[in-house]
């Protein structure tokens, strides 16, 4: 029992340590908690389900069986069943619209199965996305890498679509990975002969289209549901397309061919967010961009 106590006391602060020394994985934790604990559901019965399924995308992501083998050797399982619980029910309590009742205790005794559950060492889904155009070469490799996040990302945003408060929070997540679509920088032969086809111009056209492409069934979805709140989706639509100007635009005023990436941090995030969010500072921060950039593609390709 001792050891168990010691056990889950290491993991408690070793959370908030690892959420403190990694704030790209940190923020978005941060804001996926507080909206699990202002989401509102249609209804009660709905938070045991998600939740159950919130703790085993927890379990599923584990790398640590074989150290509790190591140390609990026969009691292990019993281990993960007791961090899952506490997960669970710290998640339900967390709610401020949660009120208990039976549904959740067909939610507990599920937990018990996750200990025969194995977790992945590999992507669990990948797909090749042949279908997107070659000119679009960050989102075919970023789809690639993570199709399964991608996949549930957009499911994610999609279902934030029936109330604004939920679909800005969900943006607000999702920006912070999009960013990284354009956080690799391509070698210098690969931008030569990109430029040399298209114009920044181009590309820009081109990337946004897919980018809201992407984001078309929350934009459908929340018309259908908030008609009467039309204008919500007209600023959504105008801050999270200015936001993914300025990361594009960013990456090609940055851009040096000895650098394998431009850097992007949690300060340009907070930045472009802040700038997006007020709209004008953005339109001027992305004339900006966009004269930098141009000058700067310019001495890799020429006139």
């Amino acid at each position: 029992m001792k050891k168990i106590s010691h056990h889950l006391t290491f993991r408690f602060y070793q959370t908030f340590r690892l959420l403190n020394l990694n704030p790209r994985a940190g923020v978005p934790v941060l804001i996926i908690l507080g909206i699990l604990m202002i989401m509102k559901l249609p209804e009660n019965d709905y938070y045991p389900p998600l939740f159950f399924m919130l703790t085993l995308l927890f379990h599923y992501e584990r790398k640590d069986i074989p150290f509790l083998k190591k140390v609990f050797v026969n009691g292990w399982r019993w281990v993960i069943v007791l961090e899952a619980a506490c997960i669970d029910i710290i998640l339900l309590c967390g709610n401020i619209h949660y009120k208990w009742d039976e549904t959740v205790l067909f939610s507990l005794p599920l937990l018990v199965l996750l200990p025969f559950i194995t977790p992945k060492n590999q992507p669990w889904l990948t797909l090749q996305w042949n279908g997107i155009p070659d000119d679009l070469f960050e989102w075919k490799s970023f789809l690639r890498k993570n199709t399964g996040l991608a996949m549930l990302g957009l499911l994610m945003i999609s279902s934030s679509s029936y109330h604004p408060v939920t679909l800005f929070l969900a943006g607000f997540f999702a920006l912070d990975y999009i960013s990284h679509v354009y956080e690799p920088n391509e070698n210098k032969e690969m931008l030569e002969m990109y430029f040399r086809k298209y114009t920044l111009k181009e590309k820009i056209r081109r990337n946004s289209l897919f980018f809201n492409i992407l984001l078309s069934p929350a934009y459908g979805l929340f018309l259908i549901l908030n008609p009467a709140e039309s204008l919500y989706l007209l600023y959504y639509f105008t801050f999270m397309n200015l936001y993914f100007l300025l990361i594009l635009t960013r990456k090609y005023k940055q851009y040096h061919y000895k650098e394998k990436n431009n850097y992007f941090n949690m300060g340009v995030f907070i930045e472009y967010t802040i700038c997006s969010i007020t709209i004008l500072p953005a339109v001027f921060l992305l004339k900006k961009n966009i004269k930098e950039a141009y000058q700067n593609i310019r001495t890799y390709v020429g006139d």
